[in-house]
């Protein structure tokens, strides 16, 4: 197996493409046709991992965090970043980045702490617009089925917990085939009219070209007539953040013993209790402050994540709940949760999570 085949397939579910504009997720260093040796997992890729990757036989790491975030001038070892490229180049191992296209993925980041807190009606927090189009294709009624099957395999006409969602409208539509022309139906330079249905698909930005590529192979048409729409609204499967309840609402106190239980927190900073109880929990993995309106606004009784400033603690303005676990603490079961994609996959094939911990903040 190539090192391609696992990547490909990670991609497959959470696209290079739904990552933020800032990020820098994908392959880093190495050859995706490098044959590969074993897997190491990890949420930050440092030298002591790289070290461990060598030590278990892996030439391939997939962290969460990228290695490589800001412009690299020069590698000669000045710093943790390019120790640990050069590292990694010399002993001919990949390094390989999910980040933001994974925080942002309803089955991502944030849904496994959701479920690490047995929180029910998870949905996300921030939705992402305008990463949805409208594809409008017309299809002869004799092949309606058979564009329909291709669309959905490909991932188009998928809403929110729906799949196989479509709207079809019987028309007429005519055509003079020129010469040249190999019509499906008709004669060279005699105007034809056909019956045909206009079939109409939402397909989020990342699967719009296989989409396209599937449609137009369903097709028995020599030329397609369809339309591409970009559109404003949200997509309720790809954004920042969640929102969620708890099963039995809980009192302040109890409700962040648990929590600290829950992520191994050496400690929480949060502001003042309010005089109600936790039902409705919004929550982000790493850093999240600033999706503390958008918790405000859909009413959550608390707002769980990292990376709080001082000033910023104010901005709850006793209408919530801030509770700052920490950036490690919170993201700390994404390498359990990437273990266990892959797993599910290449069933064959064994994976390693890292051992070290790359927390760099420890509590005295």
């Amino acid at each position: 197996m190539r090192i391609y085949d696992i990547l490909s397939y990670l991609e497959s579910k959470f696209p290079i493409s739904s990552q933020a504009s800032f990020d820098n997720c994908g392959l880093l260093v190495g050859d995706n046709q490098a044959k590969v040796s074993g897997v190491m997992i990890c949420l930050d890729c440092t030298e002591d991992v790289v070290e461990e990757a060598i030590q278990k036989g892996c030439n391939l790491i997939i962290a969460h965090h990228p290695l490589i975030f800001k412009g690299l001038k020069k590698l000669t070892g000045s710093n943790y970043v390019e120790r640990t490229i050069l590292k990694a180049i010399k002993s001919e191992i990949a390094i390989y980045a999910i980040h933001t296209n994974l925080d942002h993925a309803s089955e991502g980041v944030n849904a496994e702490i959701g479920r690490r807190l047995g929180l029910k009606k998870l949905r996300i927090l921030d939705p992402q617009s305008n990463v949805l189009f409208k594809l409008a294709v017309f299809v002869p009624s004799t092949h309606v089925d058979q564009v329909h099957a291709a669309v959905f395999s490909a991932g188009g006409g998928h809403i929110g917990n729906y799949d196989s969602c479509s709207f079809n409208s019987v028309g007429e539509g005519t055509f003079r085939p020129l010469e040249n022309a190999q019509p499906f139906s008709g004669e060279i330079g005699i105007l034809s009219r056909a019956t045909e249905q206009k079939i109409e698909f939402i397909v989020s930005s990342h699967k719009l070209r296989e989409v396209i590529k599937q449609m137009l192979d369903a097709h028995p048409y020599e030329e397609v007539a369809y339309d591409v729409i970009q559109l404003q609204n949200r997509n309720t499967q790809e954004g920042s953040g969640m929102i969620a309840e708890l099963p039995v609402a809980m009192d302040g106190v109890s409700f962040l013993k648990q929590v600290k239980e829950v992520f191994h927190c050496g400690v929480i900073r949060h502001t003042e209790f309010l005089n109600k109880e936790i039902k409705r929990v919004a929550f982000c993995g790493g850093s999240g402050s600033f999706l503390l309106p958008k918790a405000i606004q859909q009413k959550a009784d608390i707002y769980i994540t990292g990376d709080f400033k001082y000033h910023e603690f104010f901005d709850s303005d006793k209408q919530i709940v801030i509770a700052d676990i920490g950036h490690y603490e919170s993201e700390q079961y994404t390498s359990d949760l990437i273990y266990r994609i892959l797993t599910e996959k290449f069933v064959n094939f064994a994976f390693n999570v890292t051992k070290v911990n790359t927390n760099p903040i420890n509590y005295f």
